[in-house]
């Protein structure tokens, strides 16, 4: 380890040239981008389009139905207060994570510390070189946790790529001890089955429970063998970090055979992705539930033994989401929004050619209470404003804004921006607000945008892609309630109650 010290709704008509049926034809087919066997930890390469789209960029432009190349644009009840560049760490920015007046965001090349006590004008506070895509992160009390999904030499921060064929590589969950926000320690390394693309915190009490997330088995990867359709979940005690270790590895899709009881994907389920795995999983411990987005699966289940994680309902979408990302409950747990990322967060999905059902959330209500509760498709929710074909724009990670009596959300859509939305009727999900940039370029698609965009304490918090991190400001009379709901810790995947 290294330590750095240092106004108005467009609906858009772009993607409806001929060309862009061929993308919408790979686009059916071809599941996100795996981190297995090993991705290296640089920014994807950019993708050739054709001159036509290109030209239609241009001309969208030039029209005013898009912005310009990394020109800012926002909805009227929206402000752009604050934005920290990258600095030493020049990888792909991930996720983010907040405790008091701190926030964390995880890097392909490490993670950087903020003090934000004043959002207006953040300032640095200390940046760790660790490199290992995603860096996925999350906080509670002392301990940092840091998702590697990347086939690494070792687990140490000077650990270089290596073939995930080889037995020696590593892949895991890191744990950093943060009391001292100037300078974070590394204290554990666990290593876990088929690495970490994901991770989300249980606290309890003495010790966090780590709900890790993977995907893509190979009979060729000595440490990730199929079938896997489970998670592993890590025990850390608080006051013992480097005795956290692995306690169970809960298979949430039994069967028989190699390929386990997911989603079968295709050709059973065209355009679906095969269930091999969980990405993502969000827990809501004030009701022992969590909801787990799982490639071609989204389950709800019991986490009133948290070593033991019980799945009590179970539903596919095998029309129109290609791959099931992330879920976020609504705040009385009577709803649960799913994302589909089609085209694995790589690909200009926001165009008419698209349309506005896939690539979008998915939103569930969900009936009957305990272990008879059952989740009810209701409508899908996708941003209204059509981006250009050089935009790698889906569904990304969001959280709650939290107002009683409200569903509201904030949420991330790479070069889409970022959409503050309404599912208060989860049948008429709507958008109130939006920030955006302009295509990265015009003329190939370059991979950028918001990857997290977060709620807390009062302020919206961006990490951006490639340009850095962003804070927003929201100002309107249906978010106005939430800026007296101050939290003193935040992991979007941990939702807190936000009105105990």
């Amino acid at each position: 380890m290294i330590l750095l010290n240092v106004p108005r709704t467009r609906r858009r008509r772009l993607g409806v040239v001929a060309a862009a049926g061929g993308l919408l034809a790979a686009l059916l087919t071809a599941a996100p981008a795996a981190a297995t066997p090993d991705p290296g930890d640089a920014p994807p390469a950019s993708k050739e389009i054709s001159k036509s789209a290109q030209a239609e960029a241009r001309e969208a432009i030039a029209q005013g139905e898009i912005p310009a190349q990394d020109e800012v644009v926002h909805s009227d009840n929206i402000r752009h207060v604050a934005h920290v560049p990258k600095d030493a760490l020049t990888g792909t920015n991930s996720d983010l994570a907040f405790q008091g007046r701190y926030a964390f965001a995880g890097n392909y090349d490490g993670f950087t510390v903020y003090d934000i006590s004043n959002p207006k004008s953040p300032k640095t506070v200390s940046q760790v070189l660790c490199p290992g895509s995603q860096n996925d992160i999350s906080v509670s009390g002392d301990l940092l946790f840091l998702s590697t999904d990347s086939s690494r030499s070792d687990s140490s921060c000077n650990s270089t790529t290596q073939p995930v064929t080889e037995k020696s590589s590593w892949e895991g969950m890191k744990v950093f001890d943060i009391s001292d926000k100037r300078n974070p320690r590394y204290v554990a390394a666990v290593e876990t089955a088929c690495g970490s693309h994901t991770h989300t915190l249980v606290p309890e009490g003495k010790n966090v429970y780590v709900y890790v997330s993977s995907y893509s088995p190979n009979a060729a990867y000595p440490d990730c063998q199929p079938p896997h359709d489970g998670i592993s979940v890590i025990k850390v005690p608080r006051k013992a970090p480097h005795k956290a270790a692995v306690v169970g590895f809960p298979v949430l899709f039994p069967g028989e055979g190699p390929d386990g009881g997911g989603n079968p994907g295709g050709p059973t389920n065209p355009g679906v992705s095969k269930t091999t795995g969980c990405h993502d999983i969000t827990v809501l411990p004030s009701k022992d539930l969590a909801a787990g987005a799982c490639m071609g699966d989204g389950i709800l289940f019991s986490i009133k033994n948290p070593e033991r994680p019980k799945v009590i309902e179970r539903v596919q979408d095998n029309v129109n989401f290609a791959f099931w990302h992330s879920a976020t409950f609504n705040q009385k747990a009577n709803k649960v929004v799913f994302t589909d990322e089609l085209g694995g967060g790589g690909a200009a999905t926001c165009n008419a050619e698209v349309g506005p059902d896939r690539g979008a959330n998915g939103i569930y209500d969900v009936v009957g209470k305990g272990d008879k509760s059952r989740l009810v498709f209701r409508s899908y929710y996708k941003i209204p404003r059509h981006q250009a074909d050089t935009e790698n724009c889906v569904a990304h990670n969001g959280s709650l804004i939290p107002v009683k009596g409200k569903d509201l959300m904030v949420q991330a859509w790479y070069q889409g921006g970022v959409s503050v939305w309404d599912f208060t009727d989860s049948s008429k999900p709507k958008e109130i607000a939006y920030f955006e940039r302009g295509p990265l370029s015009t003329d190939r698609l370059v991979t950028g945008g918001s990857w997290s965009a977060y709620y807390y304490n009062g302020y919206i918090y961006s990490n951006d892609i490639a340009k850095g991190f962003d804070v927003l400001k929201i100002d309107d009379r249906r978010t106005d309630p939430a800026r007296g709901v101050h939290l003193r810790e935040l992991n979007v995947q941990t939702q807190p109650d936000y009105f105990d």
